[in-house]
């Protein structure tokens, strides 16, 4: 371990202490309390003598992963007892049924919009956000979002629930999507270490006002037009990356019959049984044939054209998919 990431830990593991010796305090030597302040005693002491983060079966290291989300594990997962290895099944299936339950609602999303999207952790849990914030249905205002957090797993898993809390707070406050994303960034930036981000795809529909669209590092979103296929190119460094960041955004002419999709990179960049990647022409040349198609149907399409590219190759990384489709009957 670098000697800059022991400091680090030495000062979270400190604080734990602090923490569990006030509250062994206030309340008495509860048996859990004294146990957790062993436990972290015991993990101080693996850091100044250098054996913090392996394993003490195998020597092997730990799972970083682990390590991020309980600093306290002392084995790898290989060497798990049984009952431990059952209370992780446990704790990773709650955590993805706590993760799917923040997916928003398919189908109409206002007056003139439809969605549709796929969502597929490379794991049991995943890094992706995808989220649409209705403000008035009546009037066609909501907003939409497609994020991929470093990395995949429980700690990215974490920090992508977080990114939903910090946006579902932000959009009460009516500000424009720029300062949305600066807002976020400076939030997201403050509330994890330096070497996580996150990209961020989003777009603000503002009825017949028209549709502000940015992006933060994230791939383009892709305009399925009567008239072809446009990327949306990205205007912004992803969130995390600095905390004082500006974010610009563009208007996007959506007329009547036309499709927005949002994605993560695990479509463009998942690669079949001979190590090559699906990619973004491959995408486009798909998207072009989908134009006439419901968002659920482009949806569907690419789903099994993925499927049918990666045959029997493992799945690399988390996947989103999200289309939204302005109604053809819809005015303005």
């Amino acid at each position: 371990m670098e000697r800059a990431s022991a400091d680090v830990l030495r000062e979270q593991l400190g604080q734990r202490r602090e923490s569990l010796q006030q509250a062994i305090s206030q309340v008495g030597r509860e048996d859990q309390l004294v146990g957790l302040l062993r436990e972290v005693d015991a993990a101080l002491e693996r850091v100044n003598n250098g054996t913090y983060g392996k394993c003490e079966t195998c020597h092997d290291s730990i799972e970083e992963e682990r390590l991020l989300v309980n600093p306290l594990i002392r084995n790898c997962l290989d060497h798990l007892t049984a009952t431990e290895q059952r209370m992780l099944e446990y704790d990773l299936d709650l955590a993805y049924q706590v993760q799917t339950a923040l997916l928003p609602k398919q189908g109409p999303v206002s007056r003139s919009w439809t969605a549709a999207y796929f969502y597929e952790p490379a794991g049991s849990v995943s890094g992706d956000y995808l989220d649409i914030l209705v403000s008035d249905p009546s009037r066609d205002a909501f907003l939409f979002l497609v994020g991929d957090v470093t990395g995949k797993g429980v700690a990215a898993s974490i920090l992508m629930s977080n990114l939903h809390a910090i946006f579902r707070t932000l959009t009460r406050t009516s500000v424009p999507l720029g300062r949305l994303l600066e807002q976020a960034n400076r939030l997201f930036c403050e509330g994890t270490t330096s070497r996580y981000f996150a990209t961020i795809a989003c777009g603000l529909v503002r009825g017949d006002e028209g549709v502000e669209v940015a992006a933060a590092g994230h791939p383009s979103p892709i305009l399925l037009g009567l008239d072809g296929v446009t990327s949306i190119d990205s205007t912004g460094v992803p969130l995390g990356m600095f905390c004082a960041t500006s974010y610009q955004s563009r208007e996007v002419r959506i007329a009547p019959g036309d499709s927005l999709l949002l994605y993560t990179d695990g479509l463009t960049e998942a690669r079949d049984a001979a190590d090559h990647e699906y990619g973004l022409d491959r995408l486009v040349g798909l998207l072009a044939g989908l134009r006439s198609l419901s968002p659920d149907q482009i949806v569907g399409a690419i789903v099994q054209d993925l499927k049918s590219f990666r045959g029997k190759s493992k799945k690399l990384d988390d996947l989103s998919l999200l289309v939204l489709q302005r109604s053809a009957t819809s005015s303005g």
